[in-house]
């Protein structure tokens, strides 16, 4: 992986199961459909460092082959590698945003799989193993969500029909 730099300042698109790190301004990262996946952002505002991950399940050890594959699909892998990434790009522990948003619950009604709490309570885990606080969130619900973070400014919102909402 790659870190994106100012001179290839654009907007990044973060697939499902897949993170990006991007440094410098007029960089922007995005992810589209989180339903009940989470997307989660860190940004440094000293080192103008941030980036975005988008995993959808809470745990490896449902199929351990595939999260070798793509740690990325997993909250328990992706995370914590999702970390070391923000970190070798120059950001600080100390000195990170992180937000969240996703882990909505409209495919199973009846709340059966419970993917959307699953993830999030993982997530939760993961950041207090880590030692790393959540400023601010927008999780749950029924929404599907379009998550965006500006390295420039640091904000993070999302859109659904057509609003925007700050996370």
């Amino acid at each position: 992986m790659s870190i994106l730099t100012a001179t290839d300042a654009k907007r990044h698109i973060v697939g499902v199961a897949d993170m990006k790190v991007a440094k410098g301004p007029g960089n922007v990262i995005v992810t589209h459909a989180l339903g009940s996946c989470i997307g989660v952002t860190m940004h440094d505002p000293v080192a103008h460092v941030g980036g975005m991950i988008h995993f959808m399940l809470p745990d490896s050890t449902v199929n351990p082959s595939r999260a070798e594959g793509n740690p990325f699909m997993f909250a328990d892998t992706g995370l914590p590698l999702f970390l070391q990434k923000m970190l070798a790009a120059g950001a600080a522990k100390s000195r990170l945003i992180v937000k969240a948003a996703g882990g909505a619950q409209f495919v199973d009604h009846k709340d059966f799989f419970a993917i959307g709490k699953r993830n999030y309570t993982a997530m939760r885990k993961i950041f207090w193993k880590e030692g790393l606080l959540c400023k601010s969130e927008n999780v749950g619900g029924t929404i599907s969500r379009t998550l965006y973070l500006d390295i420039s400014s640091g904000r993070v919102w999302f859109t659904n029909s057509g609003q925007e909402v700050d996370v």
